[in-house]
């Protein structure tokens, strides 16, 4: 990290102000109304759990990270399924959903994998992130995507029913079979089943009523994804609005796992990648601040988070999980590093009470924002 950048030393509040995304605004204002700047990893196996966890830690966090693809039983029901019911759990708890997607290709073939298929990613989704290896142009397309489906959904389909039974004059053959009304003989009424003048096999229908629908398009005032929720899930976080419809991208530009082969240059294409495109880049899954320009105020969320068991000494090593993965305290990480946002996975989910633990890590991530701003 080069040099002191004024965003290691500015509040949350006043990034918030500064902030070229809306979304990242609305998470800076999230974060200082919670106090809490942690970003839970729920890397759980299956739905049932994954559901359940959010709710226990969600008085915690500002940010749910998830992998739909590794959890069993997910439901891909836009309106009860698996996603909506994060999506409830968001509002009522007040946090963003991270899918940690590490979209990698044709600019063509990210637009479907975010916006179609069976997870539709971006209708439960705030958040997603990237690889570049594909080129930055894969950027270019995400942010289209995400502008269209934008324009799509801020609108939403009124539909009407009238039923109505129609006079006489709405048809061709008039009076044809009625007296000088429009009446019909009560055969006709019944369906044209009785003799008349010509003959037993005459049939005639009659039409009773007419259903009319009519649909039409009215913009939505409400960001809330999916429009139709259960009932009991309408709660929304005291203190904030709704987050906004927006959606954002984090780029992968450096890994906490040991020997990862993501280089400088790569990380200098992630940083070009994101100025070029403010509207939808958030900012990095990254080791360290990568804002060094005079006007970044890019977002830096960053895992391989962890602390050592109650009483320990808080800044001591701690060993790696045998896997690649390296550790770091949020002391080091928000301090030091000066990342904004702390991922933890396993230090909360393999605890003994996760909800506690949850809640250890928020007041100890938050406490090394403080001090890294001067606040405390």
């Amino acid at each position: 990290m080069s040099g002191r950048h004024p965003t290691l030393t500015t509040p949350f509040a006043e990034r918030a102000k500064q902030a070229d995304h809306p979304l990242t605004e609305y998470l800076y204002r999230l974060m200082v109304l919670k106090s809490s700047n942690l970003c839970l990893s729920a890397d759980v196996h299956t739905a049932r759990e994954l559901v359940t966890l959010a709710d226990k830690a969600g008085p915690s966090i500002v940010v749910l990270k998830t992998h739909y693809d590794l959890i069993s039983g997910w439901d891909y029901n836009p309106v009860t399924g698996t996603g909506a019911k994060l999506a409830a759990l968001a509002r009522k708890h007040g946090f963003l959903i991270f899918e940690d997607r590490k979209f990698v290709d044709i600019g063509k073939t990210v637009q479907m994998q975010y916006t179609a298929g069976t997870a539709r990613i971006i209708d439960w989704a705030h958040i997603t992130n990237a690889n570049i290896d594909a080129g930055k142009d894969m950027v270019r397309a995400m942010a289209e995507a995400a502008a269209k489906w934008k324009e799509r959904i801020n609108y939403e389909v009124k539909t009407s029913v009238t039923v109505g039974t129609p006079v006489s004059d709405h048809f061709d053959d008039g009076l044809e079979n009625g007296d000088e009304n429009g009446r019909l003989d009560p055969r006709e009424q019944l369906g044209g089943y009785g003799r008349d003048d010509r003959g037993a096999d005459a049939r005639k229908g009659s039409i009773v009523s007419i259903t009319t629908v009519t649909q039409s398009f009215e913009p939505a005032d409400s960001p809330r994804l999916p429009k139709s929720i259960s009932e009991g899930d309408e709660s929304v976080f005291p203190g904030i609005e709704e987050p906004p419809t927006d959606r954002g991208l984090l780029l992968l530009a450096q890994m906490s796992s040991k020997g990862c082969l993501m280089t400088k240059e790569y990380t200098q294409a992630c940083v070009e990648a994101a100025r070029e495109h403010k509207k939808f880049v958030m900012g990095y899954v990254a080791q360290e601040s990568l804002n060094t320009a005079p006007e970044d105020n890019f977002i830096h969320i960053t895992p391989g988070c962890k602390l050592p068991p109650e009483g320990e000494e808080e800044n001591g090593h701690i060993e790696g999980d045998g896997l690649g993965q390296q550790y770091n305290t949020p002391a080091k990480l928000i301090s030091i590093k000066g990342t904004d946002i702390v991922i933890v996975g396993r230090g909360i989910i393999c605890a003994d009470d996760p909800p506690s633990e949850a809640e250890r890590y928020r007041k100890k991530a938050w406490k090394a924002y403080l001090s890294r701003v001067g606040s405390e």
